[in-house]
């Protein structure tokens, strides 16, 4: 679709009469941060989901987990985690790695209820995720879902961050290495449980602060606009 070729202020623009509901509408009227601002100054929402699978067409998100950075440090009293609850049982091998029963899951709450508040804390902040493809397609799927459209979105990727790094470095690529928890390892950060969305968000907020402290610490001044790519 051509719209796709505007940037992600005009897109809101154009979409900004297609969308009713005021959560999605209060997104599209707050710009984006400034991408010439100082990355250090930017407020940043950290995103993970647990989903029962990797095709957002065909599976769902089970939960969500997310924090905030501020000038520069985890806002540890803004965490949020949520269960979403679905309907249908999960299969046996998402409990087995998301160790979320049906139990828990039923107690959980409803897709446009978790997307509303989360769509709140993320207008005019910046997202993070570590390998985005995963929440950039099940939270835009979720939106055309809940809202009819999918809402543009400005998203970092600790990932392609780190890959960046080392083919600038022309340091080789080993397989596995770019891991949320090989890369703590790799900055010298504590060793976390995995597939726990809270615990993972906040993980990937702080390698996110220790990717951009290796970068400052090289003497160059950090734009939002050079962690974009």
């Amino acid at each position: 679709m051509l719209w796709r070729w505007f940037s992600p202020e005009a897109q809101k623009q154009r979409l900004l009469p297609k969308v009713e509901h005021p959560v999605a509408r209060h997104y599209l009227q707050t710009p984006f941060a400034d991408k010439k601002q100082s990355a250090w100054d930017v407020d940043y929402l950290v995103l993970d989901f647990e989903t029962t699978g990797l095709d957002a067409r065909k599976d769902a998100i089970l939960s969500m987990g997310y924090t905030e950075i501020r000038q520069g440090r985890v806002q540890m009293g803004r965490c949020i985690h949520r269960i979403v609850k679905l309907n249908f049982p999960l299969p046996p091998e998402t409990v087995v790695v998301h160790k979320i029963t049906d139990d828990r899951m039923n107690e959980g709450i409803h897709l446009h209820d978790a997307l509303h508040e989360l769509v709140e804390r993320m207008t005019g902040k910046v997202l993070i995720a570590h390998f985005e493809h995963i929440e950039r397609t099940f939270l835009q799927a979720a939106m055309e879902r809940v809202y009819g459209r999918k809402l543009p979105l400005l998203m970092l990727d600790t990932l392609a961050i780190e890959k960046r790094l080392r083919e600038r470095a022309q340091q080789v690529i080993i397989p596995n290495q770019f891991r949320l928890g090989n890369l703590r390892q790799h900055y010298n950060l504590p060793r976390y449980g995995a597939h726990d969305a809270l615990q993972d968000a906040i993980a990937t907020a702080e390698l996110f602060l220790a990717e951009i402290s290796h970068i400052q610490g090289d003497g160059k001044s950090l734009r939002l606009a050079d962690l974009l790519g």
